[in-house]
């Protein structure tokens, strides 16, 4: 029998898709739900008995009872977020601790990530990049020159001492930068929080994940931020600190680019961004506002207003195929309804001229040709079926699968588990 294939879930903007509540929606077809990067800058929000949950380290997968959770080593945990989640969790999910397991090779977030994440920012001053300010990118940072702390790391007789001489290198570089230094408070809550992996079945770099995949088992692979956020091919230097896109499941969980299978990639019907950089489709108008009104735009984990513009076609189509997506999944196309007329874009003009792809800096972009459609101007909340939708929504469905040459297999229309809608079998 030939082993199973692992399929990734990615976001195909800047982040705010609506992958948690995807994520939830096709859990129960698999196995493990496994997340390969990020850390608690992500804040999948899910929704279902009228109770919302928001999702910060865990993967989504977590509410389906029968349904393993994954958290792998390409990710960054805060242990105090972490502990956190699992106590306001444990209640709804009393198989938590059976159902989630952690890499030992993840990478810990001390409390000095997060005064060196504040510092870094405060530096910048004006050309700040609008981080979460959760310790992700000193983290990250800390990581790639090999001095970072492990989850297994806790576990090890000299793990004080690594921990003091890196934190000492912190203090160092917080002095540098002129910070206020004081994390003895931190650290004691830090400790504490550190006590919650003792609950866990801690695994083995990608041992997990490939015994699963020579077992046959279903594995959806879930990706935190968006693809227009990715260090290498978002834009930079306004982008998070991991590989965001499809090829970060590979390293970020232990798996072979041939056991990839279907990439699914989300999108919202219109384009949102939080923090600073370039976002060409913004709308810093009335019409931006109203996007940001109905779809209720403000962060997950920061709670900062979103900012909000129409559909950037020329952006989706470069993360589609930067990922490989072969499944579309277009997530609140219910907060268009009340539009009398709908915008996308479909090409960005430079030095006078019209170009489909994406540039080395977006903030050359002059204007923007937009294709208009007409709203469908009917509430498609409570659609069950796609005879329930309205024909001018699909003709804006169609031409996103033309320009775009994939085809939209699902459609979102509200933030409920069920609120959703099948285009196929």
């Amino acid at each position: 029998m030939i082993p199973a294939k692992v399929d990734v879930l990615i976001g195909l903007q800047w982040g705010d898709e609506g992958k948690g509540k995807i994520v939830d929606c096709l859990s129960s077809k698999y196995h493990i739900i496994a997340r390969y990067q990020g850390g608690p800058n992500a804040g999948h929000t899910l929704t279902f008995n009228n109770s919302k949950y928001i999702l910060h380290t865990i993967p989504s997968g977590i509410f389906q009872p029968n349904c393993k959770n994954y958290i792998g080593n390409g990710v960054v945990i805060d242990p105090i977020v972490f502990h956190n989640e699992i106590m306001s969790l444990q209640k709804v999910c009393p198989w938590i601790y059976d159902n989630l397991i952690i890499s030992k090779h993840a990478h810990l977030i001390l409390p000095t990530h997060r005064l060196l994440d504040a510092a870094y920012e405060q530096a910048k001053g004006k050309d700040k990049i609008g981080s979460t300010l959760k310790g992700i990118g000193p983290c990250y940072t800390d990581k790639i020159s090999r001095q970072g702390i492990r989850v297994g790391d806790l576990f090890q007789p000299n793990f004080k001492t690594k921990y003091q001489e890196l934190v000492q290198r912190h203090i160092a570089l917080l002095k540098i930068l002129e910070y206020p230094t004081s994390i003895s408070d931190l650290e004691i809550e830090w400790f504490s929080a550190c006590e919650i992996f003792n609950k866990f079945n801690l695994a083995e770099s990608n041992f997990y994940i490939q015994n699963a995949i020579n077992n046959h088992q279903q594995i959806l692979a879930e990706g935190a931020q968006g693809s227009l956020l990715d260090i290498d091919f978002g834009s930079y230097p306004y982008v998070t600190s991991s590989n965001t896109i499809a090829a970060g499941a590979c390293t970020g969980l232990g798996v072979a680019p041939r056991q990839i299978g279907d990439v699914i990639g989300i999108f919202k019907a219109y384009t949102t961004r939080v923090g600073s950089g370039p976002f060409p489709t913004e709308q810093d108008n009335e019409t931006g506002e109203k996007l940001r009104k109905i779809g209720h735009e403000y962060g997950s984990t920061t709670g900062r207003p979103r900012r909000c513009g129409w559909l950037d076609l020329v952006a989706l189509k470069f993360a589609i195929q930067i990922n490989g997506v072969n499944r579309l999944i277009i997530t609140k196309s219910d907060v268009l309804s009340t539009f009398d007329e709908i915008k996308v874009a479909v090409a960005y003009e430079i030095n006078d001229e019209l170009i489909t792809h994406i540039p080395y800096n977006l903030e050359t972009i002059r204007n923007i040709e937009y294709k208009t459609f007409k709203g469908w101007k009917k509430d498609i909340s409570k659609a069950k079926t796609k005879n329930d939708l309205p024909k001018e929504l699909f003709t804006f469905l169609s031409f996103i699968e033309e320009y775009t040459n994939t085809s939209i297999e699902l459609v979102s229309v509200g933030p409920d588990r069920n609120a959703n809608v099948w285009l196929n079998n």
